[in-house]
């Protein structure tokens, strides 16, 4: 900080001394002392509040980094399983008028309240929980459909996993 060396300090205290005086200077230098401790312990608390500020605004930085990455996240999480509630346009314009069961229908409809209109002002919860509730009657719909047609299927798979645990 500042460069005092022993002659610069020996010169301080002749100076002192001559205008001071042998009774007084004791006095002085105690309480010179006390304000330098005071000052030193006022700039290292500063000191520490600037770096304790510092640290807080990088992690706020990195928390705020975080939350849009969890945000991008989530909406794509939401976007996948809105998508898959979401009748799928191309198989439906692939099929014949008059194709499908009653039961495919039913749950490519969109969420509906009592009256049966259609809820476009739900939560996003509700349409999660709408689109997840028809995505389970679709399955077993599907898994319905595909036992009724293929009853040969168990006794091939069976033969072919007696094949496949014969394979070395």
């Amino acid at each position: 900080m500042f460069d005092i060396g022993f002659l610069e300090l020996l010169l301080i205290g002749v100076v002192g001394l001559l205008v001071l005086g042998p009774e007084r200077l004791p006095k002085a230098a105690r309480t010179l002392g006390l304000w330098i401790g005071k000052i030193k312990r006022t700039v290292s608390g500063m000191q520490r509040e600037i770096s304790a500020q510092l640290e807080a605004e990088e992690l706020r930085q990195k928390l705020d980094e975080q939350q849009k990455k969890l945000d991008e996240s989530l909406g794509q999480v939401k976007r996948g399983v809105e998508s898959i509630g979401e009748p799928d346009d191309t198989q439906a314009a692939g099929k014949a008028p008059g194709s499908a069961t009653p039961e495919a229908k039913g749950p490519s409809n969109p969420p509906s309240d009592q009256e049966g209109e259609p809820r476009e002002h739900a939560s996003p919860l509700e349409r999660l929980d709408d689109a997840l509730a028809r995505k389970a009657h679709r399955d077993t719909a599907d898994a319905a459909s595909d036992t009724e047609g293929t009853s040969a299927r168990p006794q091939d798979s069976a033969a072919s996993r007696a094949k496949d645990s014969s394979a070395p």
